[in-house]
């Protein structure tokens, strides 16, 4: 199953191979530039690395991408990686996936975030299988938990560290009863 890119009005979302994220963990960027890709400043931070094994171990899991993984946030003005967004595998039994995002610090607060987390979203209830996606985000990181709400996730809970969110997928409560 060869997955397409996601476009948006300023972004291209870029699924991650498993060649792909190899590279960047051994910092070869190489691959990137032959794809007319950009590092943008400060791309990757902290949190992409510490994030990157996470997304190979699930790209080890399939053949190839699936879209369930992870996909690299490009701004098409200029080409420019600005951040990384997916989810953590495919659905699960109860047809729960759960999507993630990063923006890097010098392109936050423009709409990017949700921009891209929308379009997975969009891309992600296209899929029949999927009926309920939900998102984490840590109590301090207000940025992330007004995104989820502007995006209509529900607060599900919260524990120490974060607040526990849920969109359902609305077609398919409609159409299921």
């Amino acid at each position: 199953m060869s997955v397409e890119n996601i476009t948006t009005e300023r972004l291209y979302l870029i699924p991650f191979t498993r060649k792909l994220i190899i590279s960047i963990i051994d910092g070869d960027y190489e691959d990137l530039i032959n794809m007319g890709l950009n590092k943008g400043e400060g791309w990757p931070d902290e949190d992409a690395i510490e994030t990157f094994p996470k997304i190979l171990r699930n790209l080890e899991l399939v053949k190839e991408p699936t879209g369930f993984e992870s996909w690299i946030i490009v701004k098409k003005d200029r080409m420019t990686i600005i951040g990384d967004a997916g989810f953590k595998g495919r659905p699960n039994s109860a047809g729960e996936v759960d999507i993630g995002y990063a923006i890097i610090e010098h392109e936050r607060k423009k709409g990017y975030g949700i921009e891209a987390a929308q379009s997975l979203v969009d891309w992600a209830f296209s899929n029949p299988e999927v009926k309920t996606i939900t998102a984490k985000s840590l109590l301090n990181n207000i940025g992330s938990a007004r995104i989820l709400a502007k995006m209509k996730f529900k607060e599900i809970c919260r524990d120490e560290e974060m607040i526990h969110w849920s969109l359902q997928n609305e077609i398919m409560d409609a159409t299921s009863w």
